[in-house]
């Protein structure tokens, strides 16, 4: 007799369980809203707060990694230095990334969508935004009008560029819009490097700071395919996935008021207050609003 027919003989004299290999899991991580500083607070997505979030992710036995991303963008140091670390705890680990695109996924929220081996978007999902952009206002007419008067020292012919309280100088924009340039070739740079011979566009399409839905950004190759994760895993890894959510602790008090109780008071964070959040609120509201949301 083999030794595995003295083994299931063994099992069955005995009526001993038979260990099952466990059903496979996945870890979730979301990222949503503006990326970089948000507020007195400096609230949102940045390397600080994800961090931590990235390291116990990766510190399971998962058979990938899923981001599931929500990010009109905001400051483009963050989006590359999260999706670098993303990208070296995914090599480190040999663990796959899996990235989905929620409402938006737009401009940094696009580069974060990057650190994904895979992306997948919803077909209505805003995607792309490939550009680089900056907002301000001009005031120095309404000072002349309620009789202010601008003073400004500086060492330094450039220090004052682009002050919004004095008229509009063509050599500060000439000097912001090289600036602007430098930072798109990296973004351009980053989405040809991550997505290779998957795109299907010429640059003038691809880079010129325009968005899509996820179906037309699936026929341009910004993105693998469409669908949401909880499908797309069990389309990958079977019907008994797992899924383990990655989420920033609650703080004293939100444990025991729950997870939408105001911000502990003794947390000690600057913009921790209403006035903070407020601030935040609106910074947020206008990222947003950029895409209709």
């Amino acid at each position: 007799m083999a030794l595995i027919d003295h083994f299931n003989d063994f099992i069955a004299r005995f009526d001993l369980p038979i260990t099952r290999e466990r059903p496979p899991m996945v870890a979730v991580l979301r990222l949503k809203g503006v990326i970089g500083a948000v507020g007195l607070g400096g609230r949102g997505l940045s390397v600080q707060s994800i961090e931590p979030l990235v390291r116990r992710a990766f510190s399971r036995r998962v058979r990938a990694v899923v981001l599931i991303i929500n990010s009109p963008g905001g400051s483009a140091v963050q989006s590359a230095q999260l999706t670098q670390m993303i990208r070296a705890a995914s090599r480190d680990k040999r663990i796959p990334v899996l990235a989905f695109t929620e409402d938006v996924a737009a401009s940094g929220g696009y580069w974060l969508a990057l650190a994904g081996d895979e992306i997948y978007a919803d077909p209505m999902s805003i995607v792309g935004s490939i550009g680089v952009i900056a907002a301000s206002f001009g005031a120095h007419e309404l000072l002349a009008k309620i009789g202010v008067e601008r003073r400004i020292y500086t060492a330094g012919d450039r220090k004052s560029l682009l002050d919004p309280f004095r008229p509009i100088d063509p050599k500060d924009v000439e000097r912001l819009t090289e600036i602007q340039a430098e930072i798109h070739r990296g973004f351009i740079a980053a989405v040809k490097d991550r997505r290779a011979l998957k795109l299907n566009g010429a640059d003038d399409v691809l880079f010129n700071g325009d968005i899509w839905t996820g179906e037309k950004a699936k026929e341009l190759g910004l993105v693998d395919g469409l669908g949401d994760y909880r499908a797309v895993c069990k389309r990958k890894y079977g019907d008994d996935v797992r899924f383990m959510a990655i989420d920033r602790p609650m703080s004293w008090l939100q444990r025991r008021l729950g997870r939408f109780a105001p911000p502990d008071i003794f947390a000690g964070e600057a913009g921790d207050g209403w006035a903070g959040q407020l601030i935040a609120a609106v910074e947020e509201r206008s990222w947003w609003s950029r895409f209709g949301l």
